[in-house]
């Protein structure tokens, strides 16, 4: 019986420190024991959505989500220990002939480095292994949390830049109307290369790293989800409606851009059409899509097609991304965005991106800062808007 408990913990051992290995140290999506980090991610994650429920507005859903990147860290450190203490508790069996005592000096050599013995005969050897163990373990995660904050700080960067130019939460059609308003069309090629660039990092990082899905932005209605899918969104709607005009960078960046949600899906283990026909279903509605071309007409940006012309190519860049896009902004609680599906644990609503007013000499100076609209609201959320807008009456 000794014997077995031994072989079992030494099983144990051998695939928690191959697992971490794999997690902190080899940069390639996790597909083996691996993914066990990914069993502790979704359990955190869990949690927290279940405490963001206790609240009604997003701003303080996200306050209460913003903490969920570090805890899951945390919890992968502890997963790892109990992991070891157990692994080395049962191969200290043979020796100290109790569970108790092999688990308590499996306890105390893999946290005060072997240095202090608890229970049993000693066994050198594996106490010298266990504390060794932990010292390597501690070491690859303080060195893996630069890594990490590196490449949070490279999305953000972009992602908050995108505010000014497609609003907050960032919407596609936005984009594409601020920058015909303020008369800078001709920068669209610059900022399409630079999300193509953008999107590569982003696919290598996030795949590697599952944990920096978890990470959310400073700000609660920025998100790098709705950043990409606004540029994406943009992009196609630029090459449907005005192809002869369109930069050829929009192609680049929707190429790299369904290239990037495809590879994070795979690493998550969603299923993925990676080559769907465009006239396949999606999500967004003609309607929508020509209430969107109506607005971008009356702010005079350049079409060559109407609305029904360009819908069969937007359809089918559109599906390239769509489906993974919607798993995605869904699965973290992004900020309810226009063109950006449901949220389970949101209210089914959207929300407009706020335009600032275009302030001028003489202006009214009283025109200060307003919080985004709710539109497309459930009726439950209608009624409670109401009976607070009758409160503050």
């Amino acid at each position: 019986m000794y014997v077995l408990a031994f072989i079992v913990g030494l099983i144990v051992v051998v695939t928690t420190l191959t697992g971490t290995l794999f997690v902190l140290v080899l940069p390639r999506q996790p597909f083996g024991i691996e993914r066990l980090t990914l069993v502790v991610n979704r359990t955190v994650r869990l949690v927290f959505v279940g405490l963001s429920r206790v609240v009604r507005t997003y701003e303080k859903k996200d306050a209460i989500l913003a903490p969920t990147a570090p805890v899951a860290l945390m919890g992968q450190v502890l997963f790892w220990a109990a992991s070891l203490v157990l692994g080395f508790g049962l191969m200290l069996m043979p020796t100290t002939h109790s569970w108790v005592w092999g688990f308590e000096q499996a306890l105390t050599a893999l946290f005060t480095v072997g240095t202090i013995h608890v229970g049993g005969h000693a066994n050198t050897a594996i106490d010298i292994w266990a504390g060794a163990t932990w010292v390597i373990v501690v070491a690859l995660q303080i060195a893996y949390l630069p890594t990490l904050y590196s490449a949070f700080s490279r999305r953000e960067a972009l992602v908050a830049m995108l505010e000014s130019r497609a609003g907050a939460p960032a919407w596609g059609p936005e984009l594409l109307a601020r920058h015909q308003l303020v008369g800078i069309l001709d920068t669209l090629p610059d900022l399409y290369k630079e999300w193509e660039t953008w999107a590569a990092d982003v696919a290598e990082s996030h795949s590697t790293y599952p944990i920096l899905l978890l990470f959310r932005s400073p700000e609660p209605w920025l998100s790098w989800m709705l950043g990409l899918l606004a540029v994406l969104d943009a992009a196609a709607m630029q090459l449907s409606l005005a192809p002869s005009a369109a930069p050829s960078h929009a192609r680049l960046v929707l190429r790299m851009g369904f290239t990037l949600t495809n590879r994070i899906a795979t690493s998550l283990g969603w299923e993925v059409n990676f080559d769907p026909r465009p006239d396949e279903p999606i999500q967004l509605t003609f309607a929508e899509f020509d209430e969107a071309v109506a607005m971008l007409a009356r702010v005079g940006f350049p079409m060559e097609r109407t609305a029904a012309e360009a819908w069969p190519d937007f359809h089918g860049w559109r599906v390239n991304y769509e489906e993974s896009m919607y798993h995605l902004t869904d699965r973290l609680s992004a900020p309810p965005a226009k063109w950006s599906g449901s949220r389970h644990h949101l209210p089914q609503a959207s929300v407009e991106p706020h335009r600032p007013p275009h302030r001028r000499p003489g202006s009214d100076p009283d025109t200060t800062f307003v919080r985004p609209l709710v539109v497309n609201s459930s009726w439950s959320f209608r009624r409670r808007l109401r009976n607070s807008e009758g409160d503050s009456s």
